[in-house]
């Protein structure tokens, strides 16, 4: 079973970097909703203008930057797991969101 799993890691190893990218895009994109809808129960009080530029900044800079240094964090915290698991630990990662977006009818 090990050998098996370090098999996977094998295949899956060069794309690590692109499948972190991808891991934080789509828990972006799972928990996209949540986050705009906190931050607009934060911003309703404030002036038009106000909660539109900072709207402006979230979508653009902070969901960049949650992409950008999300990706190499997702990728270290892989790498703590043993070499075999790491493959195995990406895949479950996906299947989960899988069944989070599923329970949350987003599928």
């Amino acid at each position: 079973m090990v050998e098996l799993l370090a098999t996977l890691t094998r295949a899956l190893s060069p794309y690590f970097s692109e499948m972190s990218l991808m891991l934080v895009a789509t828990l972006l994109v799972v928990f996209g909703d949540l986050i705009n809808g906190y931050v607009k129960h934060i911003l309703s009080p404030c002036h038009f203008i106000i909660r539109v530029s900072l709207f402006v900044v979230l979508c653009a800079f902070g969901y960049g930057a949650m992409t950008l240094y999300g990706a190499p964090l997702v990728l270290h915290l892989i790498k703590f797991f043993p070499g075999y698991l790491q493959g195995l630990v990406f895949l479950s990662a996906f299947i989960a969101i899988g069944i989070f977006a599923e329970r949350r009818r987003y599928i």
